[in-house]
């Protein structure tokens, strides 16, 4: 049973995201680049957080510290590799002109879209990967969770948030870009405060004194509402429009075949 709940959040959290690596990252290897290259910088926006979480003593345990900080250095090193990867430009676009071997074309690289949604999600997996791993380790067993009281919900819960993150992490490496490029400074403080709230609202997750059951459909359910909202924004902000959906669904293809 445990193993079974351990396949099951598994593919609930990185189902998703695994197949939008399959279909759109994959087969480009300037794309399996960026997206580990945004991998580490994540990583490097931990390694920060976490030496700043050791070094002030005193509010060591309030996570609420720890959070508020964990995201503005994840949003600043955002930034860097935004910066690191329009500095590259020259040099990506010389190396796509001789890669052609590598499937390494001119159009994704003028395409800044592409190379923000890559660096999305590959922050969006690393922060997913880190997350979990250790509620994946203990779902394998062995006991059952909620013997002692705890929320039973709680590995289903985190496996939900999880990919919700992720995909979130998506969304905003689009707009943000996008904010960055075209000097609309409103869109990278949405995606900035935006964060923000969807984490400090993960803190309702936890036990306390004086609230025995975590609230998960307090954070679940915002968090899946952003998460529309957010895919919403990204998709008009890479030239996404309603007839581009129509064109791509088997009635508005009948159509334009009809027309034809």
């Amino acid at each position: 049973m445990t193993v079974m709940e351990f396949f099951g959040c598994t593919f609930i959290a990185f189902g998703p995201p695994f197949a939008l690596f399959v279909f759109t990252i994959a087969r480009d290897p300037l794309r399996i680049i960026v997206l580990i290259a945004s991998g580490f910088f994540w990583l490097l926006s931990l390694l920060v957080s976490s030496i700043l979480w050791y070094a002030v003593v005193p509010l060591r345990e309030q996570l609420v510290f720890g959070l508020v900080f964990s995201v503005l250095f994840q949003e600043a090193f955002r930034l860097l590799f935004y910066k690191l990867l329009r500095k590259a430009d020259d040099g990506l676009q010389k190396v796509s002109q001789t890669g052609q071997e590598m499937h390494m074309t001119p159009r994704d690289i003028s395409n800044k879209h592409i190379m923000a949604y890559v660096s999305g999600l590959g922050f969006g997996i690393l922060s997913g990967a880190f997350s979990t791993v250790n509620v994946l380790a203990d779902m394998v067993g062995p006991g059952t969770i909620g013997i002692h009281g705890d929320s039973k919900y709680f590995f289903v819960a985190t496996a939900f948030l999880t990919l919700s993150f992720i995909l979130l992490h998506t969304f905003w490496g689009v707009i943000f870009f996008n904010g960055l490029d075209k000097r609309r400074y409103h869109m990278v403080a949405l995606v900035v405060g935006s964060h923000m709230l969807i984490s400090c609202l993960t803190l309702l997750n936890q036990r306390t004194s004086s609230r025995e059951s975590p609230l998960y459909l307090a954070s679940i359910l915002p968090a899946y509402f952003l998460t529309v909202v957010m895919g919403i924004i990204a998709y008009i902000t890479a030239g996404g429009s309603l007839a581009n959906i129509k064109s791509c669904l088997p009635c508005g293809n009948a159509r334009k075949y009809e027309i034809e």
